[in-house]
């Protein structure tokens, strides 16, 4: 077995569900100080990160990740013990073999092949790793970006192991995300009986027109890196259970994914607007988890582009798709990100897996990133 595959597994045992680390940071500072790494735990509250240099000067390339995953649903239905690694017909089986244990193995083990070849390396290569990307994401890489600043530290390019690829590794790289912008809505109205509407206000019918206006409307056309923004009623709840009661209260929870075209500032003013219109009595509570960030080309995209090529002999595509991870963090700091993984069809799911030829590839594809950015 490839060390690179050994070390998947011994990640994947450790059962590391958010905010829970397990060890996991324990077993890569260990093989990361062997090869030079200077090593420093940087933990908030119950989360713990891990930030490593190996280096004195020069640009700074960070692999950035989480050591955590999302809980497994019921076990029994699972194939294989989901903290049991197994490799079958080439798929490490185990919660978070794409997401994103894999990726942490092959970023390790990657160092290890750069650093045995070139021993003195130009540039700095650095780990940004927690255990809080699949929860709150309030106590890991924010605080450990905020702790980064105030040290004047500065990463010039981020490679976030992400499970960013669809059928094959390396098919696709993420080079931006769209921003994320939340916001739960409470309308009032006033209970009542049913049988007596006149009475009551009744706050689903009131807010109704308004909700259809909300998702007719065109937030923006998008550009030739992001898709339109798009606006998206995830929950809502009103009622007591009785069949003979008009609610009091109407809650709805929605959210906005937003390209560069607009700001949340806009989508917040635009929105009020549209219930205001409607005159509802409304209380907003907005939650802004993320803006949108493009590494649009450069010297990253580059060398990733290239990395890829030489390993698997297609180009990657660019793409901007998906849901947010913490390079919205390390984005905003100046840094070129892109986020690079194995396939990403069953991530969070029962039954998670990777290809291991895929996790074997990936070390090579990371190994050759920094051949052409810090040799």
């Amino acid at each position: 077995m490839s060390p690179t595959l050994a070390l998947t597994l011994e990640l994947i045992r450790r059962e590391s569900v958010t905010p829970e680390d397990a060890g996991c940071q324990a077993l890569m500072m260990e093989r990361l100080r062997a090869i030079g790494f200077h090593c420093e735990s940087v933990d908030f509250g119950e989360v713990k990160n891990f930030w490593a240099v190996r280096g004195d000067s020069g640009p700074l390339f960070c692999f950035a990740g989480h050591t955590d995953v999302v809980p497994t649903g019921p076990a029994a239905q699972w194939q294989h013990p989901p903290f049991a690694p197994i490799i079958k017909d080439d798929y490490v089986y185990g919660r978070g073999a794409a997401d994103m244990k894999g990726s942490l193995a092959a970023m390790v083990t990657a160092c290890e092949d750069f650093v045995a070849a070139n021993p003195e390396h130009n540039g700095r290569i650095a780990f940004l790793i927690t255990s809080d990307e699949e929860g709150p994401a309030v106590n890991g890489t924010v605080k450990v970006v905020e702790w980064l600043q105030q040290r004047g530290e500065k990463i010039d390019y981020c490679l976030v192991g992400e499970p960013s690829s669809t059928d094959r590794v390396g098919d696709i790289i993420k080079n931006g995300r769209r921003g994320s912008l939340g916001c739960k809505m409470t309308v009032r109205g006033i209970q009542g009986h049913v049988a007596y509407p006149h009475l009551a206000k009744n706050p689903v019918h009131l807010a109704a027109p308004a909700l259809a206006e909300l998702a007719a409307t065109e937030w923006d056309q998008g550009n030739d890196h992001f898709p339109a923004t798009s606006f998206q009623i995830s929950n809502i709840q009103a009622g007591t259970g009785a069949t003979n009661v008009i609610p009091g209260t109407l809650e709805v929870i929605f959210n906005f994914r937003f390209s560069t075209e607009t700001t949340d500032q806009d989508l917040r003013q635009r929105t009020e607007a549209i219930l205001a219109r409607h005159g509802l009595d409304v209380e907003l509570e907005w939650n802004l988890s993320g803006q949108p960030f493009l590494t649009a080309e450069g010297e990253l995209v580059s060398a990733t582009v290239a990395a890829i090529e030489a390993v698997t002999g297609y180009p990657g595509k660019l793409s901007t798709a998906g849901g947010t991870s913490d390079g919205r963090f390390i984005a905003p700091t100046g840094s070129q990100v892109v986020e690079l993984g194995p396939a990403n069809a069953t991530i969070h799911k029962v039954d998670e897996c990777a290809r291991a030829s895929d996790i074997e590839a990936l070390s090579e594809i990371y190994r050759g990133i920094l051949e052409n950015l810090v040799r």
